[in-house]
């Protein structure tokens, strides 16, 4: 669903403030050079469920985000969708080697993004070697996760993949908001289902086995992890 988006008027320099910054692609930016990114960037927000960015759309803007999480998926021609993601805060999405995005990006719950116009963004990098640095090394990260998502897809059983993505999202989060045991789920099962190549069926009884066996407790919004070492195994099989 693509609807209208909210644009945010920066007060001060929210850039400098950007709780996410040290996990961003500016993070290697000096005060000045942030000074003049943040000229560049525009906040915006979308309502649950609203398109950032559509497959195939002509790409025009890079996107950090600032809050909450979005799903990042293709649509197959069979019209079945295959979730390749989950962004975090601090995650950049939308650049690309083409001319058109070949992967769609939704919110699940609210979202505040700082969007750049690619043309503008891409003069501002390039006289910055410790810019294009960075984004090498985010674009290396993103290698690894496409081929851990392979191996996942293809050579693990139902209990694995998810215990996998658990600890997996229960790592990214806890570098946001530090460890906790309770690990907040706000994407559906179907979404979850629609990532590790599983049917909300399998996902829901999987989901059914591990708490009864002891391994999570399912609670509003999310599980709890009670025997983390017992879910890392399984990741790790």
């Amino acid at each position: 669903m693509k609807t209208s988006v909210v644009a945010v008027e920066p007060t001060g320099h929210f850039c400098v403030d950007c709780s996410v910054r040290q996990f961003s692609l500016c993070a290697p930016l000096d005060k000045s050079e942030i000074r003049e990114f943040e000229q560049l960037g525009r906040q915006i927000q979308f309502a649950p469920c609203e398109t950032v960015f559509a497959q195939e759309e002509m790409t025009t803007s890079f996107y950090n985000l600032l809050e909450g999480v979005m799903r990042v998926y293709k649509l197959l021609p069979d019209g079945r969708r295959q979730i390749v993601g989950f962004a975090l805060p601090g995650d950049f999405l939308g650049m690309s080697d083409t001319a058109r995005h070949g992967f769609s990006a939704d919110a699940i719950g609210p979202v505040s993004v700082c969007r750049f116009g690619k043309s503008a963004f891409s003069r501002f990098a390039e006289d910055k070697p410790h810019l294009l640095r960075r984004i090498n090394e985010l674009a290396v990260h993103e290698l690894n996760q496409a081929r851990d998502h392979m191996v996942l897809l293809g050579r693990r059983s139902a209990e694995e993949k998810v215990a996998t993505f658990l600890i997996g999202w229960r790592d990214r989060l806890d570098q946001l908001r530090g460890a906790s045991a309770s690990v907040p789920l706000p994407m559906s099962r179907q979404d979850i289902a629609d990532y590790l190549g599983l049917t909300i069926e399998t996902v829901s009884r999987t989901f059914t086995k591990l708490e009864r066996e002891g391994v999570i407790e399912i609670i509003p919004g999310g599980v709890c992890l009670r025997d983390p070492e017992r879910a890392a195994a399984l990741a790790a099989a």
